[in-house]
C-alpha cells in the first residue's frame, strides 16, 4: 500500500491478509491462492504488508478488551492514513470484526469476505472455469463458518462458488444456520479445551467424513486447520482432502 500511494496511486481493494494468512504455512496457501486469482483477474489490489497488526478478535474473545482496543486503534489509523474504503479478507474473524465492530471505533469501510467477492468475480464473468475441470466427478462438502454463516448470514455465495465447479456439492446434516462449530472460534484456538467426551473439530470432521465427500471445502483458516487435524485424527488423509474455496477456484481457473 505505501509504495503505491508513493506513485500517487490507489488500489481498488486492500486484501487484509490476516495472522493466520501470513504465518500460517497452511494459510499462506489459501493467501496465495486467493491472490493468483487477483492478479488473474488483473483487480487492482493491495496489501498492507508490515503495517498490517493482528485485528484484535482474538484478544476480545477472550475477555483482554484493553489488548483489542489498542490493536484496533493502530490499524484504523492506518487505514485511514491511506484512505481506505473497500477491504475483502479470506478470513470471517478479521471479516466479522472489521465489518461490525470496528465502525464504533472509527473504522468504517465496506469489508467483503472472499466468498462473496469470488462469486462477485464469477458474476461479473471476470472469473473463467476449465469445464471438465480437476475436481470433475468429485463430491465435495461445504463447512459454515460460525462468523460466516450465524454472525453475518453468509450462507449462498460460498455454495454458488462451488456449485461453478464440476462436482457434486453434498451437505451435512448440521448445515447453514444449524451448522457445527469446528471447535476455534471465540478464541478456542489458543486454549485447551474442557473436559467432554470428544473434540468438537473431531465431530464435525466425522460428520463431513460421513457423506462421502473427497473434499471438505471451508471458507476460513481456522476451519481449515480444525477439519485437517479431524481428518488426520480419523486416518482418512489419503481420501479427503480439505481446501479453502480460494484454492478449489485457483486450481480451476481457464488459462
Amino acid at each position: 500500500m505505501a509504495e503505491l500511494v508513493a506513485k500517487g496511486e490507489n488500489p481498488d481493494i486492500l486484501f487484509w491478509v490476516g495472522c493466520s494468512g501470513s504465518f500460517d504455512q497452511r494459510a499462506q496457501k489459501i493467501t496465495r491462492a486467493f491472490a493468483a486469482i487477483l492478479n488473474k483477474t488483473a483487480t487492482k489490489y493491495a496489501i498492507l504488508g508490515r503495517e498490517e497488526l493482528c485485528n484484535g478478535d482474538p484478544a476480545r474473545r477472550a475477555g483482554n478488551e484493553f489488548l483489542f482496543q489498542m490493536m484496533a486503534y493502530q490499524n484504523i489509523q492506518t487505514l485511514n492514513n491511506y484512505q481506505v474504503k473497500k477491504i475483502v479478507t479470506a478470513c470471517p474473524h478479521c471479516f466479522n470484526i472489521l465489518r461490525n465492530e470496528y465502525p464504533a471505533l472509527g473504522g468504517n469501510y465496506e469489508v467483503i469476505h472472499h466468498s462473496v467477492f469470488l462469486q462477485q468475480l464469477i458474476d461479473d464473468g471476470k472469473i473463467r472455469l476449465k469445464g471438465g475441470g480437476t475436481f470433475k466427478g468429485k463430491r465435495i462438502t461445504y463447512h459454515d463458518s460460525c462468523y460466516l454463516g450465524r454472525a453475518n448470514n453468509i450462507y449462498e455465495a460460498p455454495r454458488k462458488v462451488l456449485e461453478k465447479l464440476d462436482a457434486e456439492l453434498v451437505e451435512m446434516k448440521r448445515c447453514r444456520s444449524k451448522g457445527l462449530c469446528c471447535g476455534a472460534g471465540g478464541a478456542q484456538m489458543f486454549k485447551e479445551e474442557e473436559k467432554g467426551t470428544t473434540r468438537v473439530n473431531f465431530e464435525r470432521s466425522d460428520e463431513a467424513i460421513a457423506t462421502g465427500s473427497n473434499i471438505i471445502a471451508s471458507a476460513c483458516p481456522f476451519c481449515n486447520t480444525m477439519l485437517t487435524d479431524g481428518v488426520k485424527h480419523a486416518e482418512k488423509e489419503d481420501s479427503v482432502q480439505v481446501l479453502d474455496i480460494a484454492e478449489l477456484i485457483a486450481a480451476n481457473l481457464d488459462n
